[in-house]
């Protein structure tokens, strides 16, 4: 029998501070109304100094364990998806690791923007398929605030820091699990959302740009068919998904792939409202937000999509 990989166990952690639409108003040209007409965004979490990176994975990473009834012990391997690492080298992963007091596996960290998560969950899922690891924890996080050029009203209200985690191993119960996940990239499009620098220069750290109305359209038509492709892929129709968990970015945008795929307003999940953009973070938020409030129960079929800079784009299909 053919191994699938179980989601044993979701973690998340979000800053301690709360930042309103209308606290940004007090320094930049914006307004509550603005940003909730174009986006749905009213609040985000900003990290403090001690929120790292690998802090805030580590918090999350730790409730993915208790979720899944693990230990660090368990840990053969982290993955960790990130945009914004505390370092260029050490990989952030192994910060975590070090935090989490595993002392054996291996770790790296990924670099796919809001993709992220989902590029982890597909390597994560080939690892314990192959037999090369049993217990991997996956893990966005993201400190956006970091990037933000706090003058530019049109991308640093869009953003927000936090991370989630999942733990996955090997399933012992027929039908659940991680069904496909489909990945892609064109690097031609990567001039429309980018970040102008690099980790590890203080010379020039780099703040983020974007060309939103080119990313909303791309998008739009890439959600769909990568939405499409996953359940093309497993001889399923739309009608067969119990939960859509979608990249936060954009609530129009997570609006219009809910209706593409039929699905009523509370079979979506969102925290678009209350998080921001959390990149890579996004999804495993949604999905602990979901699964810890009893929302997403045992044995729904809950579908993942997402894109970011890159461009990157891709889907899961998850058996809860």
């Amino acid at each position: 029998m053919a191994i699938r990989t179980l989601l044993a166990g979701v973690g998340a952690y979000l800053p301690e501070r709360v930042v309103t639409n209308d606290d940004l108003a007090l320094r930049v040209d914006t307004s509550d109304a603005w940003i909730r007409e174009r986006t749905g965004i009213r609040q985000r979490h900003l990290a403090g100094p001690h929120e790292t990176c690998a802090h805030m994975g580590a918090e999350a990473a730790r409730g993915a364990l208790r979720d899944a009834g693990a230990e660090p012990a368990d840990v053969d391997a982290i993955i960790l998806a990130t945009s914004t690492p505390d370092q260029a080298f050490p990989a952030t992963a192994l910060r975590v690791q070090a935090e989490l007091g595993v002392d054996r596996g291996f770790g790296f960290d990924l670099s796919a923007a809001c993709s992220g998560f989902i590029y982890g969950l597909s390597v994560a899922d080939a690892l314990i398929r192959t037999g090369q690891a049993r217990g991997v924890l996956v893990i966005g996080s993201e400190v956006y605030s970091r990037i933000m050029d706090w003058q530019d009203r049109g991308t640093c209200v869009l953003f927000g820091d936090g991370a989630g985690a999942v733990f996955l191993r090997p399933g012992g119960e027929a039908g659940r699990g991680i069904l496909s996940t489909h990945l892609h990239a064109q690097g031609s499009l990567g001039d429309i959302l980018y970040v102008d620098g690099s980790v590890g220069r203080h010379d020039r750290p780099g703040t983020l740009a974007m060309n939103g109305r080119e990313v909303f359209r791309h998008a739009v038509v890439k959600l769909a068919q990568v939405v499409d492709q996953a359940l093309k892929a497993n001889g399923l129709e739309r009608s067969a998904v119990d939960w859509l968990v979608p990249h936060q970015a954009n609530l129009r945008i997570i609006d219009a792939v809910g209706r593409k795929l039929g699905l009523p307003p509370e079979r979506v999940v969102v925290t678009v409202d209350r998080h921001a953009n959390t990149s890579a973070a996004s999804i495993p938020l949604a999905l602990a937000e979901a699964a810890t409030d009893g929302r997403i129960r045992r044995g729904d079929l809950v579908l993942m999509e997402a894109l970011g800079g890159g461009l990157t784009w891709g889907s899961a299909l998850v058996r809860y």
